[in-house]
C-alpha cells in the first residue's frame, strides 16, 4: 500500500465524518452567504480544528471568495484545501545530519510514546542507519521493557538503567555508547509525568546538559507524542511541554481512532510547531512522515 492509501485509509473514521459534515455545508454555498461562514466555522471548529484555526480558514475563504469572486462549490472545496494544507505549514524532515545526532521523544503516559520510538528505530534501520535507543524513563519499569522489545525487533542497540535511577545518567552512558560503536542516531525516551511540572522541567534541562556537553554541536529533535483522540487536552499537553521541552515537532498517533483529525490544524496554528508524523495504525510501518498535502487531500477529497 503506497503512502497516499495508506494515510487515506488510516483517515477513514476522520475524513468520513469530517467530509460529511464539510460537504453538506459546501453544498449549501450559493455565493457571499454569511450564514454559509459561519456554518463553516462550525464545522470545523466541530472537528476540532479549533476556534482560532477556525476563524483563521474562514476569514481567509472569505477573502478569497470576494477578491475572486468564487461562485461554485469545487472552487470553495478546492481553496478550502489551499487554505488549510498553507495553515499546517511543512512537516518536513528531520534534522540528523551528525553522527550521532539525538531525538529526545516527550509526552504524557499512555500516548504511544514507546511504541512510537520503537517504530521510529525501525523506520531508520530500514534507511540502513545505526540506531541506539535510551531508556530515560526510568519511573516506570514496564516502560523500559517494551522498549527493549522494539530495541530487538528493530536491531537497535539499547542502554537502561535500574529502575528510579538519574534518566540523564542513562543518557549519558546512552551517548558514551553511541560513539563508541559508530551509531547514527540516539533515541532517548522519557519520563510522561505532568503532574509534578518542576520535576520534568529539572530532568529535561538536565539531559540537556548533558547532550551539550558530550555532543556539542550535534544535530537535536525533540518530538512531543499527542494523541489524536484526546483532541483539545492533547493541546492542553503540547503548551504545557513547550514551555520546558523546546519542541521541534508533533507526532500525532492514533489517527486512525478519532473522527477529530482537525487537531492536527489546532495544534499547529496554536504552537508553531510542525507535525512530522502521523501514527495511522498499529502496524511497525504504520508511523508516517507528514505530508501537509497529502493530508488535506486525503482528508478533504
Amino acid at each position: 500500500m503506497g503512502f497516499f492509501d495508506k494515510i487515506k485509509a488510516g483517515l477513514a473514521k476522520t475524513k468520513q465524518s469530517f467530509q460529511n459534515r464539510l460537504n453538506a455545508t459546501i453544498a449549501s454555498f450559493t455565493g457571499e452567504n454569511e450564514d454559509f461562514f459561519d456554518d463553516l466555522e462550525d464545522t470545523l471548529i466541530l472537528s476540532d480544528v479549533g476556534a482560532e484555526a477556525s476563524m483563521d480558514a474562514v476569514d481567509r475563504l472569505r477573502d478569497e471568495v470576494e477578491e475572486r469572486g468564487l461562485r461554485g462549490s469545487d472552487e470553495v472545496r478546492d481553496t478550502l484545501r489551499d487554505i488549510l494544507v498553507d495553515m499546517l505549514g511543512q512537516g518536513g524532515e528531520l534534522r540528523l545530519a551528525t553522527h550521532p545526532s539525538v531525538i529526545l521523544v516527550v509526552g504524557v503516559n499512555g500516548v504511544g510514546k514507546t511504541t512510537t520510538i520503537g517504530k521510529l528505530a525501525l523506520m531508520y534501520h530500514h534507511q540502513g542507519k545505526k540506531v541506539l535507543l535510551a531508556a530515560g524513563d526510568t519511573f516506570r519499569a514496564a516502560a523500559a521493557e517494551q522498549l527493549k522489545i522494539w530495541a530487538d525487533r528493530s536491531g537497535a542497540d539499547f542502554v537502561r538503567h535500574e529502575e528510579g535511577s538519574d534518566p540523564a545518567a542513562v543518557v549519558f552512558d546512552a551517548i558514551s555508547a553511541a560513539k563508541a560503536r559508530g551509531s547514527d542516531i540516539i533515541i532517548v525516551d522519557t519520563a510522561g509525568r505532568l503532574h509534578n511540572k518542576s520535576n520534568l522541567m529539572n530532568e529535561l534541562a538536565k539531559i540537556s546538559r548533558v547532550i551539550d556537553r558530550e555532543l556539542p554541536g550535534a544535530d537535536r529533535e525533540t518530538l512531543l507524542v499527542i494523541d489524536a483522540t484526546t483532541g483539545q487536552n492533547g493541546l492542553s499537553q503540547a503548551e504545557e511541554f513547550k514551555k520546558y521541552a523546546g519542541l521541534t515537532g508533533i507526532v500525532l498517533t492514533k489517527l486512525d481512532g478519532t473522527a477529530k483529525g482537525g487537531i492536527v490544524f489546532a495544534i499547529t496554528q496554536k504552537l508553531g510547531v510542525p507535525v512530522r508524523f502521523v501514527g495511522v495504525g498499529e502496524k511497525a510501518d504504520d508511523l508516517i512522515p507528514f505530508d501537509p498535502e497529502e493530508f488535506a487531500e486525503a482528508l478533504l477529497g
